[in-house]
């Protein structure tokens, strides 16, 4: 649904203009950080409805990204869809194991990405 908030986890320049500009363009409030530290920080503040998050961080991965979010009482509830490249057999079930709640692999499928974030609010819309 327009205007839900989505924080977009990732250290790729390239990707966060793509994913940003798709979003952005259906109306969504999407919010960036570049790693984990800056993602910790924004979450002090901030709640999204979904995370968009890459597995490969420098420093902190998103996979104990992930694990942190979801350890927390306040951000426990936002889903958080793993973005990648990793396409390896067994990445997907380490990313659900993590946390996610999904898995979406790189490269951007720019058709399909905006209609799988939607599909993804819906479904944390209805769980709540």
């Amino acid at each position: 649904m327009p205007g839900e908030a989505i924080l977009v986890v990732d250290d790729n320049e390239t990707n966060v203009k793509l994913v940003r500009f798709l979003l952005v363009k259906r109306g969504y409030d999407v919010r960036v950080a570049a790693n984990a530290n800056e993602a910790l920080a924004v979450l002090e503040n901030f709640v999204p409805h979904l995370i968009l998050m890459d597995l490969q961080l420098p420093g902190m991965d998103g996979l104990e990204l992930t694990r942190r979010i979801k350890a927390e009482p306040r951000t426990r509830a936002v889903p958080i869809v793993a973005v990648t490249a990793y396409a390896m057999k067994g990445d997907e079930e380490k990313a659900r194991q993590a946390g996610c709640d999904g898995y979406i692999t790189k490269p951007i499928d720019t058709h399909a990405l905006p209609s799988k974030v939607a599909e993804y609010l819906s479904r944390s819309g209805s769980e709540a």
